[in-house]
This record gives structure tokens, C-alpha cells and sequence, in this order.
């Protein structure tokens, strides 16, 4: 099979193939027209790929359960030893808070509570710091790794300075590690020695948050591990989040504002270095809050940084032609439904005038669209604006299809993104 091109399922396809995981887009292309409802066998998952299908699944939580979807493969069927390593050496084996409601009401509204417009305006400039002293040494060198110098450190520094954790003894590198293992047990492609490996991993990420949550329930500080630990619903007494509510959300947060930030950075280098002209087009523009808005907007659909997550049919449910069995697996392939040309036009080509930008998936939608997309998409912007305006002939330094991705059906996260450029005006 050939996935540069066009090609017709046989229904053998899964996105397990390395071919298919380093160019998925065409594999995708060939659901949606052929089988949009597409039962994956490598992964034992139903895959839904065309636009209005995802947001059926997406809207409806009473057929289909986040939480199923999220506990019932949790560790790739290993979660008995799994969670025996993390009770023995990490404090506790403690589930994701990924719940249906009406737990999920209740947590929605507490962790709400930290990512306020006021925490993340008045993170502004501070982002905007961080992303300035990490290029500029890389703009004088000429050359970097748009993920390992750019996209890791620069999104590691940021979530853990908004949480309130020390990244000098953090660092990208153990953050990565805690990422890569967190990520693992979501993404369906681990084998058992990778998962006791990754428990270990994960034991190291508890006992750090443990730490950091103890200390705030002693002395709270300004930030946002002290704002979800003593967060309260107005008017209810006693609602506030457990102990183990507090590790799992913290632990959830870090992962998350690490990992599909970073990809995304990565993607947006990626854009840059691959659409000629982008670059200079933009870099009048670089301070017009509309225009940049809409680049982060087409940014992020044509290649979002998660590119499925998963959820569990509870009974028997028609979507997209297809009878999915209940019990049954499903993965939300946002990435797909972000290139549905049903809803896009020319899918693949960026266009900052689409009249529907927002009507992209990245993000999710439904009750369980990302908490923390504010802080995301200004993440992103900043990044954006500071590059271009310091940065230009940003160019990859091998060819495109050298390029490779974590083996994650979750996210799309490239392994390396070796860049060449010039600081501008130098």
C-alpha cells in the first residue's frame, strides 16, 4: 500500500503502520470517503473521521462515556501491574479525571477556577519574555531543533512557572520523560515492559506533585496549583477538589499544557518553514490582534497537535452510516474532521480568510472542550509573533519525509524538527 497517494481500504489498514503514522493525512482522506466510520483492527477501535460524525459523538454524553473511553484501556491492559507500582512506589495509583457527568460537572466548575482571564492576561508578558530569551541565542546560532530547542523548553518553562513548580528542577528533559509515559497509557501502542518502564516514570511525576500540593496546602502561593487545591463553588460548602482530585488534575494539566503545546509550537515552526512567503507575509502583521487570532485558528486546524481521543458507546449507536456495538471503542479523530472538505474548502491549504475558522475540532467541543484553551491559544500567538518578528528564512534543515512522530495515536508529536534561519535583520 502506498499512503503518498491516494488509496483504497481494504479494511487491513490501522494507524498503528509506522508509514501511516508519519503521513496519516492520507489515510484519513480515504476514511472519510470510503468508510467514515472505520473500524481500525491493529487497534480494536472504531475510528470517526468526517466533521459532522465527530461532533455527534462529541455532543452526545449519555451514549458515548469520556470516562469509559479513557478507563477501560487505560495502560493497554496492563492496569492491574501498572497500578500495583504506582501504589507501592508513587503514592497511589489515582485515575485520570477524564469522568461523565454529573462528577464532571462538578470538577469542570472547580478547576475552572485556575485558568480565570486575569491568570492568564497577567501571564502575558511573561510568556512573551520566556519565548524571546529562548530564540534569541538560537537566531544568533542559525540553526535548532524546532522541538527539542524550541517547542519542549519553551512549553515546559511556561506550564510549570503557571503552576507554580521550580523549572530549574523540573527541566524539559524529565518534564519530556513524564509526558512521553503519561501519554503512553492513553495512546494504545505500549507494550507491557514500555508500560512497567513508564509506571516507574510516572511514580517520579506523583511524588514531585505530592510535594509541590502539600506545601501549598501549608502556605498557598500565586499560582495555580494553589488556586485548584483550595478552589470552592460559591454558595456550596465543602465542594472542593479531594486530595487525589488535586494530584489527578494537576498531573493532568502539566502533561497536557506540556505535550500538545509543544507539538503545536513545533507545528507552527513547521508551517513557517514549509509555506514560502508565510513568514514575511505576516511580519507586518504581527501585532493586529485579529490577524494573528485567525493564524493561530488556521494553525491549529490544519495541524492540530491532538489528532484523536477516545470515548466508549454504551449501547448500540448509529453514526455516519455504521452501527457502532455498544462497548465498543471509539477515537475522535479531530484531525480528520479538521480536513473534512464538507465543512472546508481546499482542506489543505492555509487560508486565514476561511469564513469558518472556528469551526475547527482541535479543541474539542461539547462539555468536555479544553479547559485550558485560552492559555493555549496565547501560548501559541506569542510564540508566533516573537519568532516572526525575530526570526526569518526559517527553513527545514532535511527533507520533509525524513520527518517522524511519537508512536501515540492520541497526539501527533514530532520526534525532531531540525530548522535553519536567520535573526532578523542581522
Amino acid at each position: 500500500m502506498t499512503v503518498s497517494g491516494a488509496f483504497t481500504l481494504t479494511g487491513s489498514e490501522t494507524r498503528l503502520d509506522p508509514v501511516i503514522r508519519n503521513d496519516p493525512f492520507p489515510f484519513y482522506r480515504a476514511m472519510r470517503a470510503q468508510d467514515p466510520v472505520y473500524y481500525d483492527p491493529g487497534l480494536d477501535v472504531y475510528l470517526v473521521t468526517r466533521h459532522a460524525d465527530a461532533v455527534q459523538v462529541l455532543r452526545d454524553d449519555v451514549n458515548f462515556s469520556l470516562e469509559h473511553g479513557y478507563q477501560d484501556r487505560f495502560a493497554n491492559g496492563h492496569v492491574e501491574e501498572f497500578a500495583a507500582i504506582l501504589d507501592a512506589h508513587g503514592g497511589g495509583f489515582i485515575r485520570d479525571l477524564a469522568v461523565d457527568p454529573p462528577r464532571h460537572t462538578r470538577l469542570r466548575r472547580l478547576t475552572e477556577k485556575a485558568f480565570t482571564a486575569h491568570r492568564v492576561k497577567g501571564f502575558t508578558e511573561r510568556m512573551r519574555a520566556i519565548v524571546i530569551d529562548l530564540i534569541t541565542p538560537l537566531g544568533e546560532r542559525g540553526h535548532g531543533d524546532g522541538m527539542a530547542d524550541i517547542g519542549a523548553p519553551l512549553t515546559a518553562q511556561i506550564i510549570c512557572e503557571q503552576l507554580g513548580l521550580d523549572f530549574a528542577e523540573v527541566g524539559t528533559e524529565r518534564l519530556a520523560r513524564w509526558t512521553t509515559a503519561v501519554i503512553a497509557q492513553i495512546g494504545r501502542m505500549q507494550t507491557r515492559e514500555e508500560m512497567i518502564a513508564n509506571a516507574h516514570v510516572i511514580c517520579d511525576l506523583q511524588n514531585a506533585i505530592i510535594k509541590q500540593i502539600d506545601a501549598r496546602r501549608a502556605a498557598p502561593r500565586e499560582d495555580m496549583i494553589s488556586d485548584l487545591i483550595h478552589a470552592k463553588i460559591d454558595g456550596e460548602e465543602g465542594q472542593v477538589l479531594s486530595y487525589e482530585e488535586a494530584i489527578a488534575t494537576v498531573r493532568a494539566f502539566l502533561i497536557a499544557g506540556n505535550d500538545t503545546t509543544a507539538a503545536a509550537i513545533a507545528n507552527l515552526l513547521f508551517v513557517l518553514a514549509t509555506r514560502e512567503g508565510l513568514v514575511e507575509e505576516l511580519y507586518p502583521q504581527i501585532d493586529d490582534e485579529r490577524v494573528m487570532n485567525r493564524f493561530v485558528d488556521e494553525l491549529v486546524r490544519l495541524h492540530p497537535p491532538v489528532h484523536g481521543l477516545f470515548r466508549t458507546a454504551m449501547r448500540d449507536v448509529e453514526v455516519g452510516g455504521t452501527v457502532i456495538p455498544a462497548m465498543a471503542q471509539v477515537c475522535i479523530m479531530y484531525a480528520s474532521a479538521n480536513h473534512d472538505d464538507a465543512v472546508f474548502a481546499a482542506p489543505e491549504a492555509f487560508d486565514m480568510s476561511r469564513s469558518n475558522l472556528g469551526a475547527n475540532l482541535t479543541f474539542g467541543a461539547g462539555i468536555h472542550r479544553c479547559i485550558g484553551i485560552a492559555l493555549a491559544r496565547s501560548e501559541i500567538k506569542i510564540a508566533a509573533q516573537e519568532i516572526v518578528r525575530h526570526l526569518t528564512q526559517i527553513r527545514l534543515a532535511i527533507p520533509r519525509e525524513e520527518l517522524t512522530y511519537l508512536p501515540t495515536l492520541a497526539t501527533q508529536t514530532l520526534t525532531r524538527l531540525p530548522l535553519t534561519f536567520r535573526l532578523r535583520g542581522a
